[in-house]
This record gives structure tokens, sequence and C-alpha cells, in this order.
């Protein structure tokens, strides 16, 4: 009688507290998915459920954004589960280590990566609420964590577009200006980033902040909720072909049985959906790929919809989806995925157990050195994953060698670093630095290369077997490319100062020094002086060309410091071998004014990769000019014009090409990057050429329709990574070797030019790396990378593939900052 009685105070105290909170409707005042809601409210609608139900509710800030917006992690369960979430979250990380004894289920969904596909946060309101109320039941094993919105730059850029185009009322056709955003869409973020590329890069302040409170949970199953096309039917689990081979068996039949669920709740509505089409779980960076391969049931769910579709929009089938339906559908999904993982809770925590113990991988070390600016950059991306590394022993090592294709026994030394498989987060290690993925399919959403060592710039040699280390040194920058010599300011006899350039670190000392009036010198040739040896582009800092400047060598040394540069004084100009410093050959830097190509008709994502690359990595000022008021433009105003990747076609006309070409006839510089560079080719453009590829004259021999895309594929480049070569005394090549590893996106090529082939393709090459269509590989044979043209007094420098391609490709991104400063 005693437990019937205390059961029905608990059912009466709950019922209570339900009837008190307020739904997303009341709270906000009109019906959700009648209005899209700013991200001030949406927070606001959080913190009144974690002050209303704090017992089953602890919210948490996990940082900011660009623009100043709160990041939220909302945390829900029982009362019983919140007041013990610490210890819950231990015992679940033990697991990583086969030693936790965990029995809740983890569950993180994250709602809104894309500002536009602004249905998730309006469905991961009704979500929390119904988790407190009618769903509660759920969690009594369950811990939820929602990040209600992951972008909210981008959704409120996206939110207050349509606020203020929509009708009154919205209206539904879908010609009417509010299903029409403009160039820059509320996708991105405030650097036109897609975030849901950048979960292993790491380039972005969101993703940032997102991955250290992600690592310290590593949840069993993680939804990222997106949008696709207005006309598409609903997209879940389990995913399309090609899965890395690293998932497992259990992730893979997790999948289906949670799809099993999410059918059965759609086949009762009456709901259109599809599965295992198009989205695949290959590329490690997305919000489905990450979580799996740190153990997750990593999963991506797209409703139809997007920023097309407003509050309402006719499908060219006739029927109306409605925000509403949209919301009802990423609900369901979201409470199915939850309901399924509750009921496996104690199978989710075993497999998990499992994941984190079966690492019998290939490769079982990893050993990179080189270039130590490099080292010290790709260090701090693996603790920002909290992925282990060791120093190397002193010895030899046989293994597959990246630079060479090949397997050969190198020697290490303390300066070579040993990532091992054999560590928690061993999977990612494999995915993130094995040399070929293992691709099962060649029809993927994304690129098929990403190596590492490649993507930064280092030698590597991937070991069968467990490469000894020295000590017990990991997770510890401990490599330095130099420090401050303060001997070398304390002289005041010193006649120049010298400092080497092969690293985007030596840049942004450049430009750093650059924005304080220091004037600074290049060597365009190699030179020894007092006994040491520098090479091309290596900064010489005269005392005579900054007598006027009283602080001079206060600000050399508080730059050398920031940077953590290494200077070397000398007295003399004089050199042992090489150009004296008096020499033509070592020319002023100039202090370049930059600007930069936005709007249409050129990609925002590229745009905002150089964007970003200016602001957030050198440091350096640029202005931006869009292609609307361009014609108004003075270019003599400015050093350099940037171009970046687009769809330009014939966007300049034959007026537009004579102003830009005299512009560079009289000295100005031009960066054209990608489909740019369609845009001023031709007879009225620059010398550049598309390059053009006879095609085989065998009989066109009728193919099945179905087999349309597959042999489309034959011409196709999915990211695929080749090695090319380079003519490293070139000032655009300056800092780099012989080789350079490019990614490549596409199969556009372009000849050789005249002169100025600085990187380039040879023939009949194959990618070291991901996938390349046959036909596609003999196109981009004999072809340029990267190349200089001169015209008149000024130059047109050609980009043909991305260095800066989402911020990741490290090793490019020297190139960009010689076209800046050291081409003259």
């Amino acid at each position: 009688m005693t437990r019937i009685l205390l059961s029905l105070f608990v059912f009466t105290t709950y019922s209570i507290s339900a009837q008190q909170l307020k739904s997303p409707s009341e709270f906000l005042g009109y019906e959700l998915g009648t209005e899209f809601t700013r991200h001030h409210e949406v927070v606001d609608y959080y913190q009144y459920l974690a002050k209303e139900a704090s017992d089953r509710v602890q919210l948490t800030v996990y940082g900011k954004t660009n623009e100043r917006r709160p990041l939220l992690l909302a945390y829900v369960s029982s009362a019983s589960n919140i007041s013990n979430l610490e210890n819950i979250r231990k015992e679940h990380l033990k697991d990583t280590e086969g030693a936790g004894n965990a029995s809740k289920a983890i569950v993180w969904l994250s709602y809104n990566v894309h500002g536009n596909e602004s249905v998730s946060t309006e469905a991961s309101m009704q979500t929390i609420y119904d988790l407190l109320t009618s769903k509660s039941s759920y969690l009594e094993n369950t811990v939820v964590i929602i990040d209600p919105c992951i972008n909210p730059d981008g959704r409120d850029r996206y939110s207050n577009w349509y606020n203020q185009y929509k009708n009154s009322p919205h209206q539904v056709d879908p010609n009417s200006k509010e299903h029409h955003e403009g160039w820059w869409t509320g996708r991105s973020n405030h650097y036109m980033f897609d975030l849901n590329r950048d979960w292993a890069w790491l380039t972005q302040i969101e993703s940032q902040q997102r991955i250290k409170v992600y690592n310290q949970w590593l949840p069993h199953v993680h939804v990222d909720f997106h949008e696709q096309g207005v006309d598409n039917p609903y997209y879940f689990a389990p995913a399309a072909e090609p899965y890395h081979e690293v998932i497992t068996d259990f992730q893979r039949d997790f999948q289906v049985t949670l799809g099993k669920n999410h059918a059965k709740y759609f086949d009762k509505n009456g709901w259109f959906y599809f599965t295992k089409e198009i989205f695949d779980l290959f590329y490690p960076s997305y919000g489905d790929t990450y979580p799996t391969y740190n153990g997750a049931i990593g999963m991506t769910y797209e409703q139809g919809g997007s920023g097309r579709a407003g509050l309402g929009v006719i499908t060219k089938i006739g029927d109306t989806l409605t925000l509403k339906d949209r919301i009802a559908h990423h609900y369901t999904t979201g409470m199915s995925t939850i309901e399924v993982s509750s009921k496996n809770a104690d199978r989710l925590n075993d497999e998990f157990r499992k994941f984190y113990q079966n690492r019998n991988f290939k490769y079982k070390s990893y050993v990179v050195d080189g270039n130590l600016d490099h080292m010290l950059s790709i260090l701090k991306l693996l603790d920002k994953h909290n992925i282990e590394y060791n120093k190397a022993s002193s010895g030899t090592i046989k293994g597959y060698n990246y630079n060479t294709n090949t397997n050969e026994t190198i020697k290490t030394d303390i300066n070579s670093v040993v990532v091992s498989t054999d560590q928690p987060k061993g999977t990612l290690v494999k995915v993130l630095f094995e040399p070929n993925a293992k691709l099962s399919d060649s029809l993927t959403y994304d690129i098929t290369a990403w190596s590492l060592p490649y993507a930064y710039g280092l030698n590597a040699i991937a070991s069968q077997t467990q490469v000894p280390v020295d000590g017990k040194e990991n997770n510890r920058l401990f490599f330095y490319a130099g420090k401050p010599s303060k001997e070398s300011f304390d002289n005041n006899d010193n006649y120049a100062y010298i400092t080497d350039w092969d690293s985007m670190k030596d840049a942004r000392f450049l430009a750093a020094l650059l924005k304080e009036g220091i004037r600074v010198r290049k060597a365009d040739h190699p030179f020894a002086i007092e006994g040491k040896s520098f090479e091309r582009g290596s900064l010489i800092i005269m005392k005579a060309d900054n007598q006027n400047k009283t602080d001079f060598i206060e600000t050399l040394q508080k730059a050398s410091k920031k940077f953590n540069k290494k200077i070397t004084g000398s007295k003399t100009g004089f050199v042992d071998t090489g150009k004296d410093f008096g020499s033509s050959y070592v020319k002023m830097i100039t202090k370049p004014k930059i600007a930069v190509l936005s709007g249409k008709p050129t990609s925002t994502l590229r745009f905002g990769e150089i964007w970003h690359f200016f602001e957030q990595q050198l440091e350096y000022p640029l202005s931006v000019i869009d292609s609307d008021y361009m014609d108004k433009i003075d270019l003599n105003d400015y050093h350099i014009f940037v171009l970046p990747d687009g769809r330009y076609g014939k966007v300049f006309n034959e007026k537009q090409l004579k102003k830009l070409k005299g512009w560079v006839k009289n000295g100005g510089k031009l960066v054209a990057f990608g489909g740019a560079i369609d845009a001023i080719d031709g007879e009225n453009g620059f010398g550049i050429k598309k390059k053009e590829v006879v095609k085989d004259s065998v009989k066109n021999i009728p193919k099945p329709h179905m087999n349309t895309q597959r042999e489309r594929i034959k011409e196709a480049i999915t990211g695929a990574i080749f090695k090319t070569k380079v003519d490293n005394t070139h000032p655009l090549a300056y800092g780099y070797g012989t080789d350079y590893f490019t990614l490549k996106l596409g199969s556009s090529s372009y000849d050789y030019l005249k002169n100025g082939n600085v990187v380039y393709l040879e023939k009949n090459i194959e990618p070291v790396s991901g996938f390349a269509g046959s036909e596609a590989q003999k196109k981009v044979g004999n072809s340029l990378i990267f190349g200089v043209e001169l015209h008149g007094k000024g130059k047109v420098i050609y980009m043909v593939d991305n260095p800066l391609f989402r911020g990741f490709w490290e090793n490019g991104k020297l190139f960009f900052a010689n076209a800046l400063f050291m081409v003259d």
C-alpha cells in the first residue's frame, strides 16, 4: 500500500510539473511552425526550461560564434541521472579503455549546422519539451544531449532575410522572392565555411569549441539534422555505400534497426522517405562520419526543404510543403532515435566498449617528420582530437613511404613523431593518416583523399609494426622551430637581421612586420653569411631601411617573440656565397594593398576561404569588393586583386577585361583561382589556355541508361591527391622542395604556360590517393597547377587547384602567401 501511494505521489508530482512547463508555442507566443524563431528566442526558451525543470535539464554555454552568439548544449535526462551526470560521463569514458561498467545510453542530437536548413532548431524545441513531458520514460536509462543550433550566425542570417522578404501571409509560389536567397545564403557560418565539413579539420571557432565537449562525452549515437531540396522526400539511415572499412558490423546493423523504426512511424503517417542513397559514410569530417570513427552510430537525417521552402512552398508534384510538416518529420526521427537507443542501452554500451578494444589495423604506427613549423601545426590538431603521439626512438623502421609510394627502410630520430593506432583514438588515427583509404564505390558524396601527412607537407612512413618511442611524453607540443635569440637584438653593431621562409608562421611574422611599418627584403638567391646558410625567400631586415623608425628593434623583437621566430643578426651585408645584401636580387617586399572579389559569380565557400585566410590565419587586411559595384572601383588603389573560384562564365565583358588587362599591364597583380581562370582566358583575356584532350576515335557503343552515372565518373576526379613537380627557384614556390602533393577537386586543366610553370603535372600520372577516372587522368596529364604569367609591368598568378581548400590543406597555404609577398 505504501509503495502504491509513493508511486501515485511521484506520478502526481510529475503531472503537475509537466502541466506547468510551457510548450514552445506557449512560450514564444505563436504556434511553432508559423514563424522562424530567431536564435536569441531559442536561447530564451532553453534557459526557461533549464530554470523550470532544473532537476532534469542542465544547460551549458560551450562557446561563442564570430558574431558573439552563444553556443548551447542541453543535457536532458531523469532527475536521478542529472544529479549524477558527471559520474555517468566518467563511467562511460572508461569504456574507451575497456574498464567501464556504464549502463546509460548517450544520445547527442545536433541541429542546424547549415543555417538555412532552419527546421532543425524549431524541431529541437518540440523534442526537448516532449522529452520532459510525454516522453520522459525514455530518459530513465538515457542521457540526451541537444545542441539546438550549431550555426547561430547562419541561422539568424537566414531568419532575418526571410522575415524581411516574405509576403504577409507567406507565399507558397516557389517563384516568389521569399524562396530565393541571395548570394550569401544562411547555409554557412560567419566566414562562409560549411561547418558540416569541418569536424575533423577544426578550422572554425564553432567546431573548435564543440569538439572539446564532444570528446568529453563520445556519445553512443549522434544525429546530424539537415535539409535537402524542396522536392526530395525524407532521408534517414541506413547510409549509402561507400562505408569506410573501419565501420563495424554493429554500426551498420544498428543503422538498419533505427531506419526500420523510423519507417514504422513514417509508414503510419503516409510520409515519403528513402534510405541507402546519396549520403555515404566515407569522408571523415562530417557530422555523421566523425562520430562514427569515434565509436558512435553517426547519422545524417535529411528533410526536404532548406532555404527555398520558407514557411510553405508548392513542390513540383503540386503538394504544399509547410514548416509544420518539416518539424513533424524531424521531430519523429529524433524521438524514434531516442526510443530505440533507450531500448538498446545495454547493447550500445557493450558494442561501444568492443569498438575501442578492436584495433587490428594493417598499419600499427605512422611516423612523421619534416618542417618543424608544419610539425607543430599537425600536433596542435592531434591535441584537439585527444590523439596521443610520442617522440620516436633513434633507429630504423620499415614501412610505406608516402613520398615515394614504395616500402622502404628509413632512420628515425628524436625529431620524428610516432602516432600509434594502439590508443583509444586508434580508429580515428587510421582514418586520418592512412595513405590511401579503401574505396568500395567510386560514386561518393565528397572528396576521397585527405591523408594528413600530404595535407601538412610532411614526410611519413606507415609501419605494420609498433615503432619504439623515446620516453613517455605524449600529447605535448615538444617541437619548436627555433626560439627568439636575445643576443641578436642586444648587439647594436648588427647590419641586418635574417630569418627563414618556409611556413605560414613565417608569413604571419612578415605580415605583422609590414603592418607595423617595418621594411623587409627577400633573398632571390640562396646565400651563406658568417658561416650560416639561407634559402631563397629568406627575410632580410636591414637597419638602414628602418633607421627612421625609432622603435625598430623593439617592434622586431616583439614580433619574433610572438611568432617564436629565430632571428640571426649579421654585422655585414657581405656574403660568403650568393648575393650581397645591396644586390638587386635582394629586393624590398611591397606592403601590398589587397582586394578580393565577392558576390556573384564567386563561390561563397571559396570566397570564405580567402576571407578567413586573411583575417584569421595571416592577420593581414584586405578590402572586399562586391561584383555589383566592381565597375565603379579604381583598381589602381590596389596592388593585388584576388578572384576566388566560382562559376564565372562570361561575367567580364570586353570592356571590363580591357580595364583588368590595363591594370595588370601597369603593374597590378591578379590572382585567379579555379573557375575564375575561365573568365580571363581566351582571345580577349590573358595567355592561359584550356587544355584540349582529343578522345579516342572509338565507335560509340550504346550503353544502358542505368550505367550513365558510372560512365560519367570516368571523367571525374573526386578529390584525389597527385604528386606534382615544383620549380622552387621561382618566387611563387619559395620555401618548397621539388615536389608538392596537390588536392585536385576536378578534371579542369590548362596547358603549360610559355614561361612561369611553377607547379605542374607531367604526363601519365595517377593519383597517389583517392579516386580519379581513367579519362580524367588523361586530361590532367601535362597540365598546369600553379603558374605566373608576365603581362607588361604586372603579373597574373593562376591557381588551378585550390591551396586553401576548406582551410585544412596546410601545405598549400604558403603558395598563396608567396603570391602576395614574394612574386614581384
